[in-house]
């Protein structure tokens, strides 16, 4: 018997052993980790969208109603009360085609906050990559976005002057693409720290309301340009949530015309995504440092 067993310990001394989970610098390790468990991502997303309206009687009617409540309240206040609709020609199209995309970005920062402690019952029964709880998020919010575009389609189909072979509606892609990579940089970013300190969420929640004011959708860019200094313009611009509205107002507004948008606002939108992109590397890093304390602080 003696034997037997030290035969047993030999042959585990000789295994090479394998560590649990990934190491944290492997970035390419955790791409594949998450492609490996995207059935899984799958499964979060149609939870998260199926919990968000259980037992509610419109379910994902309130999709549509939330911005066209929104909406009507910024155009009948804003536009017609306060008179922003006399400066911005089709101002229901202006505020709701910048509202859309904003919410894309609002939605996915919020839930991506937050997607970590809210799923604690997971994290600390089974070892997942961890990123795949804010990419949850952002499946979900990329839903809503969708139904939410239809609306907007249509309401620019139905505006005058709106055609489909208009060139600037290639502008639309690129402004998605800059938000929703800033977006997933500061999901992962904020979900990590939001566990050690969970004030983040509420500090997200003004950080959300300041930057939708901060970004020209119930106002116009040329009224800022036409007021503030140049160099505040200029940290104005370079803002990728701003340039993200000029891009999807430049692609559904048909109104503007080119006074209403910074120059070389492609190649502008192009930067802001390369940028985004160093961005998204440093904070999944970021993520990946904090990770391994998340089943014992939740």
């Amino acid at each position: 018997m003696s034997n037997i067993v030290t035969e047993r310990f030999e042959r585990l001394r000789q295994e090479r052993m394998v560590p649990a989970g990934r190491p944290a610098s492997a970035v390419v390790g955790s791409v594949r980790e998450v492609l490996a468990h995207r059935q899984l991502l799958d499964l979060l997303i149609r939870r998260d969208l199926k919990s968000r309206y259980k037992d509610s009687v419109l379910g994902f009617a309130w999709t549509l109603i939330r911005p066209l409540v929104q909406l009507a309240i910024y155009y009948f206040v804003l536009g017609q009360i306060l008179g922003a609709s006399r400066n911005i020609p089709e101002f229901a199209i202006y505020v709701f085609s910048g509202l859309t995309l904003y919410g894309l970005f609002s939605e996915i920062v919020a839930s991506g906050t937050a997607s970590i402690v809210s799923n604690a019952g997971l994290i600390k029964k089974v070892y997942l990559p961890r990123e795949i709880y804010p990419l949850a998020s952002v499946g979900s919010a990329l839903f809503n976005f969708g139904v939410q575009l239809v609306v907007l389609l249509v309401a620019a189909v139905l505006q005058s002057g709106f055609a489909w072979w208009r060139p600037d509606l290639l502008f639309f892609f690129p402004a998605t693409i800059v938000i929703l990579i800033w977006a997933t940089a500061l999901a992962l970013l904020l979900a990590a720290l939001n566990v050690y300190l969970r004030d983040m969420q509420y500090l997200v929640e003004v950080l959300v309301l300041l930057l939708m004011w901060g970004s020209p959708i119930v106002y116009s860019w040329q009224m800022v340009a036409s007021r503030a200094p140049e160099w505040l313009l200029t940290l104005y611009t370079s803002n990728p949530i701003t340039l993200a509205v000029l891009g999807i107002h430049r692609a559904f507004w048909s109104a503007g015309d080119d006074a209403q948008y910074p120059e070389h606002l492609l190649l502008r939108l192009g930067i802001a995504a390369v940028v985004g992109l160093v961005a998204l590397f440093a904070c999944q890093r970021v993520f990946a440092k904090l990770q391994g304390n998340f089943a014992q602080e939740i």
